[in-house]
């Protein structure tokens, strides 16, 4: 197993889920953290991209003042569909 180079983040109430893997593809984390100990454990990780689904508390957890470390980046990722209400 090598070294986390993605995470994907599903943002919650109070769990968080954590999906990482390596430059590979191979899984190295999947892990449940609370809301209380999410920078706690990014603290931990070598700087990595992270995606975070999109939703209001994203632009919260997003902000470049709540990363650890560099490379933040608030763009907009391509090919990804927004889910769209049924009229009625």
């Amino acid at each position: 197993m090598g070294e986390v180079s993605t995470i994907g983040l599903d943002i919650a109430k109070s769990v968080f889920q954590i999906h990482g893997v390596d430059s590979d593809g191979t899984v190295v984390i999947r892990k449940r953290v609370s809301r209380a100990k999410v920078l706690e454990f990014f603290a931990a990780l070598p700087c990595c991209l992270v995606g975070i689904e999109a939703c209001p508390s994203a632009h919260y957890w997003g902000r470049p003042d709540r990363v650890i470390g560099e490379g933040w980046y608030g763009g907009v990722m391509s090919g990804v569909k927004t889910p769209v209400a049924a009229p009625g």
